[in-house]
């Protein structure tokens, strides 16, 4: 995507003063942000009334989304969280701007510059993703400044910590579990893309794929894993995730498959389909397309468009004639290297 429109809308055109349809576009761009070149998406309009050198602007409202966009797009490259992963976390707990400021100690408005405006430093941000990888560390820190909360108030959030704190534990044990089977691939190798297992993109990919993908249950989203990773693989020499596939009777299938659908960005939903059980999959969450690096933003897309509307047969039968799958056996590794000749899905 280079420039694209995004929807046409009536306003009061500040380039020519009258009233009426203007364009709203969407373009890749760079910024100059802390003394770094950035790139990221900006909106802005384009009025056909005008001459062309002078036929685009850009609201007061809308420069500042663009400028978060700027702001985010810094601290994805610098490894910080980004505005919405902030504003993620503090939602995971049912707290306010102010509220999860105040838990953690810091002043009142700390948060909200964050999320707006303020880059966060490495120390301030390894605590934000601490409370919301660790809940017990979130109920200590709510514990610790209680005083700073009413009475009714710290209640409240700490039955909701709690409540969070019985579910990560339970998740917890889930992605120990995953990691634990995937010990005998912690080196590089052809079968696991030269690259370790990484759960937080594969927990991304899977919220992506929830959202973005029709008839989508446990059979599909193994195979959408495996194009993923192949696909991302044959452009870039490694894969997405991580994963190591089997070839298996429904086509690739990872190991840990069962485990790896307890990530939190998903839910699996037990369906009666005439005389059997579907396990259909559904998202916890929208998806947030700035966590990913444009070049897995892009196969991710390729994939979903691919096989978007796909049945799980379809796919299965689809991925049947791979030669990743035709030149292996029954329980066997599929190397990566044959990614090579994978089909088109363009």
């Amino acid at each position: 995507m280079k420039d694209k429109l995004f929807e046409n809308i009536e306003i009061n055109c500040p380039v020519c003063g009258v009233t009426h349809m203007v364009e709203k576009r969407l373009r890749e761009t760079q910024a100059l942000f802390k003394g770094e070149v950035v790139n990221y998406e900006e909106v802005y309009f384009l009025c056909d009334k005008a001459d062309d050198e002078e036929n685009e602007f850009v609201p007061a409202k809308v420069m500042d989304s663009n400028l978060l966009k700027v702001r985010d797009a810094y601290r994805k490259a610098k490894g910080l969280l980004t505005s919405y992963e902030i504003s993620e976390i503090r939602s995971y707990y049912g707290l306010t701007q102010s509220e999860f400021a105040l838990m953690l100690g810091w002043g009142e408005v700390t948060v909200t510059r964050y999320e707006s405006k303020t880059i966060q430093d490495e120390t301030y941000d390894s605590l934000m993703r601490m409370v919301r990888e660790n809940s017990m560390l979130a109920l200590e820190y709510l514990d610790k400044h209680s005083e700073r909360f009413s009475e009714k108030r710290y209640s409240e959030i700490r039955h909701c910590v709690k409540k969070r704190l019985d579910v990560s534990s339970r998740m917890y044990l889930k992605m120990q579990e995953i990691k634990s089977l995937y010990t005998q691939f912690e080196e590089a190798s052809d079968y696991n893309g030269f690259k370790t297992l990484d759960v937080e993109k594969l927990t991304r990919v899977m919220g992506y794929f929830a959202n973005e993908v029709n008839h989508l249950y446990k059979v599909k989203m193994m195979k959408l894993l495996w194009y993923t990773d192949a696909v991302y693989y044959r452009r870039h020499g490694k894969s997405m995730t991580g994963l190591v596939y089997e070839h298996m009777t429904f086509g690739a299938l990872p190991i840990g498959f069962n485990e790896i659908l307890n990530v939190p960005t998903i839910q699996v939903v037990e369906e009666m389909m005439y005389e059997d059980i579907g396990y259909k999959i559904i998202p916890t969450s929208k998806t947030d397309e700035s966590v990913f690096l444009k070049d897995e933003l892009s196969v991710l897309q390729l994939v979903a468009d691919k096989f978007k509307d796909y049945r799980s047969k379809q796919i299965v039968d689809y991925m049947h004639e791979e030669k990743a799958y035709v030149e292996t056996s029954d329980h066997e590794l599929i190397p990566y290297s044959l990614a090579k000749d994978l089909k088109e899905l363009s």
